[in-house]
């Protein structure tokens, strides 16, 4: 026993140490299946990478077998029809230039037709052009003819006979012959030759007198020859011909030293020989 005034012994069980203890086991148990299990997810993954990774390589490994078997085919099937690998690289790089050079040409071809189309058009506007200055000029022509009609005479003849419309120039002539009321008979008469046959009748120049404008002929029809002396140079020389007595008359509209030009005009229905020509 204890002697008085001294304190007793108390007892202290150890029950907070084996606590801890407990905690312990218990996160060490933890760890340890969390790794286990973190390790297992990890082998898994890697399981399935690897796996994965072969059947990468086993489908890269069938497409270099069918690259290999496709290229192979392709030299068999050249060697076939005798072409090398080589020669069909060449072949197709020859066909892309001619496809090329086909393209360049038809490009060229299109702007040379396009060029085509604007030179028609320009020459067409040229045309428009041209046809505006030919309907300009007939205009001008047809002005011109109605002036120089308008500028004819109807002078008396030396028969005293009425004439028509008289041409004192060659421009005056192709007035009259575009009016078709007559025909008419260019001439040139020389001094001193034979006669000259002028549509039916014969004409003979004998004399000329330039610087009074005067001349003398004879005129030869129906067996007739009659002389026509001192006519005047545009003076209608008239007479009659023929069965139906027909009027002819010739116009001289130049009087040189050794000859004389003029025409003859003769109706409408006068009889042309064969060897004569109406101008």
């Amino acid at each position: 026993m204890p002697e008085q005034g001294e304190p007793a012994n108390v007892y202290h069980p150890e029950g907070g140490g084996n606590a801890g203890k407990w905690i312990l086991l218990v996160l060490a148990i933890v760890f340890v299946a969390g790794s286990l299990f973190f390790g297992y997810q990890v082998n898994t993954k890697v399981s399935k990478l690897t796996d994965e990774q072969a059947a990468s390589q086993q489908q890269i490994a069938n497409l270099t077998k069918r690259m290999q078997s496709a290229e192979a085919d392709t030299e068999a099937l050249g060697e076939k029809i005798g072409v090398t690998k080589k020669e069909m690289v060449e072949r197709a790089a020859e066909l892309q230039r001619s496809q090329q050079a086909s393209a360049a040409r038809l490009a060229a071809q299109e702007q040379q037709e396009k060029r085509d189309v604007n030179a028609i058009g320009t020459e067409v506007g040229g045309v428009k052009t041209d046809v505006g200055g030919v309907k300009t000029d007939l205009g001008n022509t047809k002005a011109s003819l109605e002036e120089t009609k308008a500028q004819l005479q109807h002078t008396i003849g030396d028969l005293g006979v009425q004439s028509g419309l008289i041409a004192n120039t060659r421009g005056d002539l192709e007035v009259l012959k575009h009016k078709g009321d007559r025909q008419y008979y260019e001439f040139t008469l020389l001094k001193g030759a034979k006669p000259q046959a002028i549509s039916t009748v014969t004409l003979q120049l004998k004399k000329t007198d330039p610087k009074r404008g005067k001349y003398n002929l004879n005129v030869t029809s129906d067996d007739k020859t009659i002389e026509k002396k001192d006519r005047t140079q545009s003076e209608p020389v008239q007479f009659y011909t023929g069965r139906d007595h027909m009027l002819y008359e010739l116009v001289v509209w130049t009087v040189d030293k050794n000859k004389i030009t003029g025409y003859l005009s003769t109706p409408k229905n006068a009889p042309v020989p064969i060897t004569a020509t109406p101008q």
